[in-house]
């Protein structure tokens, strides 16, 4: 299936627990394109040498040549690298980062748009192509203004008990056993959690996984 990509300027902000943590000066989650194994929809698997996440939507980004495309991510179920995977939630790349048990704790990591929005209009270019009946991809420029850090932002997602859940106080309330519960408050009270910090979150996940 393709895909028309008319901007890459334009997110919906997902109601979301997120959090800017950090900034960069990079449009990509690696600094270098590295080699990956992308597993599509239809079953097949791919390796390909020069693969990366635009951190502008969570997308796959890969090498053709001497130019930079972006995967149509509604034919990608998963990106591994060698130092981290990646699950396709709602069409972006969100990597894991703790498992408990069955559990696991999710994080998709962007640049906030709204701050540099303006910015990244001006500086990423799209032209619109398409390849095969497995993915498409526009040729991007992927050189922010110089010396210009952008802040990043993390939303977090659980998958509890086999179901994908925002990390969101009322979301995951709502799952939980009154023992669970009583957990999931205790964990909430401690001065230092925060459900914007990975830490807070996986602390939180093994006490409602117990």
């Amino acid at each position: 299936m393709k895909r028309t990509i008319t901007t890459l300027c334009t997110m919906v902000c997902m109601a979301v627990c997120h959090a800017q943590d950090a900034t960069t000066t990079s449009l990509t989650a690696y600094q270098s394109f590295k080699p990956a194994m992308i597993y599509m929809s239809s079953g097949k698997t791919i390796r390909n040498m020069f693969t990366n996440v635009f951190l502008k939507n969570a997308a796959l980004l890969y090498k053709q040549g001497d130019k930079t495309m972006e995967a149509n991510m509604e034919t990608i179920l998963g990106v591994d690298f060698d130092d981290r995977k990646y699950i396709n939630i709602n069409g972006q790349l969100a990597a894991v980062l703790d498992t408990v048990g069955q559990n696991v704790l999710y994080a998709i990591t962007l640049i906030d748009v709204d701050a540099y929005n303006q910015m990244l209009r001006n500086n990423v270019n799209i032209t619109n192509l398409s390849l095969s009946d497995q993915m498409s991809y526009s040729t991007i420029d992927l050189t922010p203004q110089e010396g210009q850090e952008l802040p990043v932002i993390n939303i977090f997602y659980y998958l509890y008990k086999g179901k994908l859940v925002r990390v969101h106080e009322r979301e995951i309330s709502r799952l939980l056993s009154k023992e669970q519960k009583r957990r999931y408050k205790t964990i909430m009270s401690l001065p230092d959690f925060k459900w914007t910090d990975r830490e807070s979150l996986v602390k939180m996940l093994k006490a409602i996984s117990e």
